[in-house]
């Protein structure tokens, strides 16, 4: 038996774990997470507890029964899924044998509590590189029921996800189904770069829209021109410049400017679009705030919830309008933009 073999036969893995030390680990150069994870068992085992009688039993056990240090973590790892911890880590630390052992048997002692069914939803992505994706969460029978449909025709010699995709696009499309969103793109760029896309030149040029996507010049062209076209004005230090003031919610003109100024919520890395946002007032409607350009900013739901309305709260930001545009600002003052979707009408006009 060699050196190595001699001190893992020697070493009573619960006795040496009394004298955990992490900081002295970690100085030696082990992995983080290990000692993380060694730091839980030490923690349970000669931590303070209400339970002392069954900890001092545990370690009986652990010492009587031989068990490793993997065989600690992994018996932690399963009292956490446990619906009673003590009963379940003092039936483990009972079984005898090696870890395969262990790790067979434990699946007849940890009674887990039934998980709740999950919440019926769907979640959208942020988009890479011209794609998106989005899951969805409902009855079985639902899903089962778009899963065959999709699956219906697939071609053997082809990858099955991209064929399920065209059938699901093909499902989207037919019967009166989810028709082409029709964005609107903004005109925001030099009137040069606008004539090179008349003249069939627009392959470069990149348009921001107002759903959180983008196209060039050249798929404007060819998909929209002719339809009605709607130009924004926009000043370099104030912003989109039609102001309205009577009204508690804005116009339709007013959430056009809104979400031409900023086309996805302000927030830091939050992907929502702005046609698919609320429309905030920045300066609270019950704190006298009016319902002009100056003060409205396209906010998703969320973050329109859990803005800081009144400016004595400073729990989680609140959105503030710099050089005519809305950004975030942080508690501690600092403002910070989003730049998921940078086509916003002052960004591409004036620079950051």
């Amino acid at each position: 038996m060699n050196d190595f073999a001699v001190y893992v036969g020697a070493t009573n893995a619960i006795d040496s774990l009394g004298s955990f030390d992490a900081q002295l680990l970690i100085d030696a150069g082990a992995n983080p997470n290990r000692v993380t994870e060694w730091a839980s068992v030490h923690e349970t085992y000669y931590g303070k507890t209400k339970h002392s009688r069954q900890q001092a039993h545990a370690v009986r056990i652990a010492r009587s029964t031989s068990k490793s240090l993997d065989q600690l973590v992994f018996i932690e790892q399963q009292v956490k899924k446990a619906k009673d911890p003590w009963k379940t880590r003092l039936a483990l630390l009972s079984v005898e044998g090696n870890y395969a052992t262990l790790k067979r048997r434990a699946k007849d002692i940890v009674e887990v509590p039934e998980k709740p069914a999950p919440k019926t939803s769907v979640r959208f992505t942020k988009s890479r590189k011209g794609k998106r994706s989005f899951t969805a969460t409902g009855s079985e029978r639902d899903i089962a029921a778009l899963e065959h449909a999709l699956r219906q025709n697939l071609d053997a010699t082809r990858p099955e996800g991209p064929q399920m995709y065209e059938a699901f696009a093909r499902l989207l499309r037919s019967g009166g189904g989810v028709a082409l969103a029709v964005p609107r793109p903004l005109v925001v760029i030099p009137l040069s770069d606008y004539t090179k896309i008349l003249g069939g030149h627009g392959d470069e040029t990149i348009l921001g829209l107002s759903d959180g996507t983008t196209m060039t010049g050249a798929e404007y062209l060819a998909q929209f021109h002719g339809a009605e076209l709607e130009v924004a004005l926009f000043h370099p230090a104030e912003g989109a410049v039609n102001l309205y003031r009577t009204q508690r919610f804005a116009n339709s003109k007013q959430r056009d400017l809104a979400r031409a100024t900023l086309t996805t919520c302000p927030v830091p890395g939050c992907r929502h679009a702005a046609d698919h946002c609320e429309i905030h007032h920045i300066t609270a409607w019950a704190r006298g705030g009016e319902t002009n350009m100056a003060n409205l900013a396209p906010v998703c739901r969320y973050h329109n919830r859990t803005n800081d309305d009144d400016p004595w709260r400073t729990h989680r930001g609140r959105i503030r309008r710099r050089r005519g545009s809305p950004i975030w600002v942080s508690p501690r003052g600092k403002p910070v933009p989003n730049t998921t979707h940078r086509y916003g009408a002052m960004h591409l006009l004036f620079g950051s």
